[in-house]
C-alpha cells in the first residue's frame, strides 16, 4: 500500500511542475496509449499525441521566458488539480493496483499537484520569475518523477516527499517574511 501511494505522489508531483509532459510520457510508456486513463481514453490517440506534444513543447519553451512563465502560471493553476486527479487514477489503473476508493486517491493526487503548483507560483512572485536553471531542473524532475512512478516508485515517492518538505519550508519562510514586513522589521534568517 505504501509503495502504491509513493507512486501516486511521484506522478502527482510531476503534474505539479508540468501538465502535458507527464501525460505524454504515460501514453508513450504503455502499449495502449491512454486506454486506461480516465477522460483521455475517449479521445483519439493520434489527436491526443499531437495535442500533448504541442503543449509539452509550449510548456518547455514558455517556461524559459518571463512572459511565458506568467501565462503558464495561470493556465497550469487552473488545470493542475484536474490533471493531478486524472494521473493518480491512471497510475492505479496502469499498474493494476487494487486501491479503493478511487475518488479519494484522485483527490490526494489533485491536492498534492496543486500544492506544488502553488509553491512554484509563490517562488515565481517572490523571485519575480523563475531562473533559467530552475526551469530546466523542473523539466528534468518532471520526467524523472513520472518515469519513477512506474519503474521505481519508492525513489519517485521519496523525491516527491522531499518536494513536499521544501514546500512546507517555503511556506513557513514566506509567513515569517510577511509578518516581518507587516511589523517593519528585517526578516529573520
Amino acid at each position: 500500500m505504501i509503495v502504491e501511494l509513493l507512486a501516486i505522489l511521484s506522478a502527482s508531483a510531476a503534474v505539479g511542475m508540468r501538465i502535458a509532459l507527464p501525460l505524454l510520457i504515460i501514453g508513450l510508456l504503455h502499449q495502449d496509449l491512454w486506454g486506461q486513463v480516465p477522460i483521455l481514453s475517449a479521445i483519439n490517440a493520434q489527436v491526443l499525441v499531437a495535442i500533448l506534444t504541442s503543449w509539452s513543447l509550449f510548456e518547455f519553451f514558455a517556461s524559459k521566458r518571463l512572459l511565458g512563465q506568467r501565462v503558464l502560471q495561470i493556465i497550469q493553476l487552473l488545470f493542475t488539480p484536474f490533471v493531478g486527479g486524472i494521473i493518480a487514477i491512471a497510475v492505479i489503473k496502469m499498474a493494476n493496483l487494487q486501491i479503493q476508493p478511487l475518488w479519494l486517491i484522485s483527490m490526494l493526487g489533485a491536492l498534492f499537484a496543486l500544492l506544488l503548483k502553488l509553491v512554484q507560483m509563490g517562488w515565481f512572485f517572490q523571485l519575480r520569475g523563475i531562473p533559467l536553471w530552475a526551469a530546466f531542473l523542473e523539466d528534468l524532475l518532471c520526467v524523472l518523477l513520472i518515469i519513477f512512478a512506474f519503474t521505481a516508485p519508492i525513489n519517485g515517492g521519496l523525491i516527491a516527499m522531499l518536494l513536499f518538505w521544501l514546500a512546507v519550508r517555503s511556506s513557513s519562510k514566506w509567513r515569517s517574511l510577511a509578518s516581518a514586513n507587516r511589523r517593519g522589521q528585517s526578516p529573520p534568517d
